[in-house]
Parts: structure tokens; sequence; C-alpha cells
């Protein structure tokens, strides 16, 4: 069975990560909430959320680590050395690694996305340009480097395609569980 941790930091956009969780679980793919700092997370807008374990070196050991955004969050997995170097093994090792919103920021310093296709939230591109000007940002709700084993979308109301691509991407068909949603439906509508 397939295994993905979402990493929360304080200040992240609780919507992009328990979106993920959610999906995930009803798929009955295995995934943990990881605390960045501790058990206790709070979000960025006062929802406080409980984790199932502290950031350590378990996160080798997942198929995928995903990142949720939120600006405070995303700053805060950016500028953790010990996920730096745990996330730099994991590309090393070939591992899929996900990044949604502003938490590009965070693949962007660890290197990861060096010569990788992403996207991101609007803006955040122009502050990864800099620091990583071989990365080639689209305008995609969500983008697949396949050769770099990383998968981006753009905010908060691309949490559902965030959440099956990673899916997807671990083998999953996702056509039921878009229609249970109710997610075909509203792709036809908007």
């Amino acid at each position: 069975m397939a295994t993905v941790a979402v990493v929360f930091a304080p200040g992240c956009e609780e919507v992009e990560g328990l979106t993920v969780v959610d999906v995930l679980r009803r798929m009955g793919i295995d995934t943990k909430m990881v605390g960045l700092e501790g058990m206790k997370v709070p979000g960025a807008h006062g929802i406080e959320l409980t984790c199932d374990e502290v950031l350590g070196d378990q996160l080798l050991d997942y198929d995928v680590v995903a990142f949720p955004g939120g600006r405070g969050g995303a700053e805060k997995l950016r500028d953790n050395d010990q996920l730096m170097k745990i996330m730099q093994k994991r590309q090393k090792a070939g591992k899929w690694d996900a990044a949604m919103c502003a938490a590009p920021i965070a693949l962007a310093r660890y290197g990861v996305l060096d010569g990788h296709d992403y996207t991101c939230f609007p803006g955040f591109d122009q502050q990864i340009s800099k620091e990583v000007p071989t990365a080639r940002f689209h305008e995609d709700i969500t983008v697949v480097d396949v050769a770099g084993k990383v998968i981006t979308s753009r905010g908060p109301a691309t949490a559902l395609a965030y959440a099956y691509q990673i899916a997807e991407i671990l083998g999953y068909d996702t056509k039921q569980i878009k229609h249970e949603m109710l997610y075909d439906y509203l792709a036809k509508e908007i």
C-alpha cells in the first residue's frame, strides 16, 4: 500500500493540507499528518490541527511527502534545515515530493526545483525564479514534473486537484472518488 506524509507547519493553509489527507484516506491510502514542530499545529485561520507524528527521518520511508501552503507555514517549511536535509535525501533516492500554494518556496531552497517544471500561488514564482533560475513556472492547476518527481499546485481552490494528482502518481484510479465527491460535476460546471 502507498504511503503519504503531509507536513503541517504553524501558519499553514488548513484546507490545502486537510483536503489531501481527507481525499487520500477516503481512497484507502495510508496518509499521516506530520507536525513540523510538534503534534499540535496552529493553522493560518485559527484551526488547531492534531498530527499523527512529528518531523523525523521517518519521512524518508514515505512514497510521497506533501506540503500545504500558507505563507507563514511555507516559510517555516523553507527555513527548517532538518526538513531540508530529509527532502534532499528523498530527492536523491528518487522519491516523489509535492508542494502547493506558497510551499514550492521550500522546494526551491532545498534545490528540488532546479531544472524542473512547477506551479505555485501567483507571485511566489517571482521569488522562486530569483532563487532557482532554472526552474520553469507554469500557470496550470497542477504540474507534474516526472523527471524531478515533483507535484505542485496553485492554491486553496486547487487542493482537490492536487490531492487527486498525488493519488494518480501513486497509481490509483481517481475516477470513482471524483464522482463521489462531485468533482466531475464541479469541473464540468465551472
